[in-house]
């Protein structure tokens, strides 16, 4: 019996009887997923390292991840504006790239209290100081509307079964009927792991009654750049023939998806992987798909990396200017 397939099993029996901190073990064995399949395809994978030119399209695809983290920095912008903030872009920028490497510690948390703060103390990324509910609602609702995007995207793939129908069923929690109940729910949940009482964290009322539509437009144009990274990396390995690019952009949308809203996993580390293994499992061979699983998080991690040494280096650089002024 192949390991994927052996491995889905043992997960399926297990999902049961979890003790309590289920999204630390849903990580936890991800990772023994992945460790388990690179053991056993550890040589075929090996054998698929790119060539020079494939080399040259990973370097494309760093360059082109660098440039979704400028969409994603764009995102919390619009949404901002969206909630009747005014936004100064340039220490917007600068704060969301120097925050975003945060989101590999343990606990898939700090870049999203790095901005909380930011947005409270004003100054830097807004003008005025924001109040502690309405600055959480911003910080929440940002990743809640790129996981609607990326599910939006699925259905690339066609109908799937069906999936493509029930993605699209999360547009309804951007709709001010529901959005509202939604983020007070998220700050509940997340007050804690901020550091934050419930009570402090509740939701201020008043929030705008049109949809977000601009706010979930740019979320679509920044999947899209993230995936153009990662087809990058299809291109590098000459994956491209096995799958036509409408089941790629699928099977990546949904990985991300589930990498970015199970929580507990750093940067949705393990998580990705194993939902792109067993999304495109069906079509595609273990040993290619861990190898593109293996070289996107590369590319990824790289960018996300560099992008905040710059914007820290440049932060820092601004701060001794006005010292020295």
């Amino acid at each position: 019996m192949p390991i994927l397939t052996r491995l889905k099993r043992d997960l399926q029996r297990l999902k049961d009887w979890l003790p309590p901190g289920v999204a630390r073990w849903i990580t936890l064995l991800s990772l023994g997923f992945l460790l388990a399949s690179l053991l056993g395809h550890g040589a075929q994978v090996w054998a698929l390292a790119p060539d020079a030119q494939g080399w040259l399209w990973l370097l494309l695809g760093v360059g082109v991840s660098l440039l979704s983290l400028l969409g994603s920095s764009l995102l919390l912008g619009l949404v901002l504006g969206w909630l009747d903030q005014q936004v100064r872009w340039q220490p917007l920028l600068l704060a969301y790239l120097s925050s975003n490497a945060r989101k590999y510690l343990p606990g898939g948390i700090w870049h999203l209290a790095a901005r909380l703060q930011s947005l409270r103390r004003g100054g830097e990324i807004g003008v005025a100081p924001m109040p502690m509910g309405l600055a959480l609602a911003a910080v929440l609702l940002d990743p809640l509307v790129a996981a609607v995007a990326a599910l939006v995207l699925v259905v690339a793939g066609g109908l799937q079964g069906g999936l493509a129908l029930v993605v699209l069923l999360p547009l309804v929690l951007l709709h001010p009927r529901w959005l509202s109940s939604v983020l007070s729910w998220l700050e509940r949940r997340k007050a804690g792991a901020l550091g934050l009482e419930p009570s402090s964290a509740e939701l201020l009322p008043g929030l705008p009654q049109g949809y977000p539509w601009r706010p979930l437009l740019a979320a679509v144009g920044f999947v899209l750049l993230r995936f153009a990274g990662f087809a990058c990396c299809v291109m590098a390995l000459d994956l491209q023939p096995a799958l036509g690019w409408g089941g790629w952009l699928a099977g990546f949308a949904l990985a991300w998806t589930a990498g970015l809203v199970v929580p507990g996993a750093p940067a949705g580390l393990g998580v990705f992987e194993v939902v792109l293994l067993l999304r495109l499992g069906v079509a595609l061979p273990e040993a290619p798909l861990l190898a593109l699983a293996i070289c996107y998080r590369l590319v990824v991690s790289l960018a996300d990396g560099l992008a905040a040494l710059c914007a820290t280096a440049d932060q820092r650089g601004r701060g001794l200017a006005r010292i020295r002024n």
